[in-house]
């Protein structure tokens, strides 16, 4: 029976991930972290109209934005993107480097103090920096946590992908009924969950980022405030090298209307990004409209 072309598809463009990890892979870590942030930013980006998409991105919410910088963040966005997916699937030595990352900024001590109280915890991060560092760190220092992740759509990337990201720690829940289940079961009896909250949510709630409507799921405010779990934002900050991290928590987002929580999820986030343009993934889709040529 022939492959509908859809799935012949996926499996070419799975198979020329996977030949691409396995060359890197077999390079020194340092080289193989600069190598994929190359061929992403100079060959997979423009082929794959990410130079655009990251353009219209950025008109619609930084119209500011000079020409020289966004033909910067046309490179240095998928340089960050191709060197965060071989971190992923360098585990041992991704974790390795993380082990004594510093953990900063005000949320650390009221993380701290809830771990040591039993107290749950919910780390919120997004597509940005790393965003597997924090969980990486957190693993390596002692507090391991649980994470949902995304099923991505081609199938065959999905399950060695699931066993990248699963190879820093576990467990690691599917975004589907069951996974949500048991993610709120870890997290009822005390556990620390880990959650992205940069996606587009259909009928998510009628927030703002970067001051644009950009629907938001509420689920992480919710469940902090069903089982009196502390809110942290937290983000894994590639730091000038390109190799290294700090690791940044905010403070604990105070509990209100789960509306205004996750808004205050929402500029968090934003203050990071301001502040390092080139970690964020720019490339998906995260507001409410854009130009039909920018739709992930």
């Amino acid at each position: 029976m022939q492959r509908p072309e859809s799935d012949w598809r996926d499996f070419m463009q799975n198979l020329a991930i996977r030949a691409l990890l396995a060359l890197a892979l077999r390079l020194p870590y340092e080289r193989r972290v600069r190598l994929m942030g190359w061929i992403v930013s100079r060959i997979v980006a423009p082929l794959a109209g990410w130079d655009r998409r990251i353009a219209l991105n950025l008109a619609h919410v930084r119209p500011d934005l000079p020409p020289g910088e966004v033909r910067r963040l046309q490179r240095a966005v998928p340089d960050n993107a191709g060197r965060s997916l071989i971190e992923i699937y360098s585990a041992g030595e991704f974790a390795a480097r993380l082990r004594d990352a510093p953990l900063t900024g005000p949320g650390v001590q009221p993380f701290l103090a809830a771990r040591a109280a039993g107290r749950p915890v919910i780390l919120v991060t997004a597509h940005f920096g790393n965003y597997d560092a924090p969980r990486a760190a957190l693993f390596a220092q002692g507090h391991p946590l649980a994470a949902l992740y995304r099923p991505m759509r081609n199938a065959s990337f999905n399950a060695h992908y699931v066993a990248a990201i699963a190879a820093i720690g576990e467990p690691v829940y599917p975004a589907d009924r069951k996974g949500v289940l048991s993610l709120v079961r870890h997290l009822a009896g005390g556990g620390i969950m880990g959650i992205l909250v940069d996606v587009h949510v259909v009928r998510g709630a009628p927030l703002t980022f970067f001051g644009k409507p950009a629907p938001s799921a509420l689920s992480a405010a919710e469940w902090a405030l069903k089982y009196d779990a502390l809110l942290v934002p937290i983000y894994g900050i590639r730091q000038p090298d390109g190799l290294s991290f700090r690791i940044h928590l905010d403070p604990p987002v105070p509990a209100a209307t789960p509306e205004a929580m996750t808004q205050a999820l929402n500029d968090s986030l934003e203050a990071q990004v301001r502040a390092h343009m080139e970690q964020w993934f720019w490339i998906h889709r995260r507001w409410e409209k854009r130009p039909p040529a920018a739709e992930a």
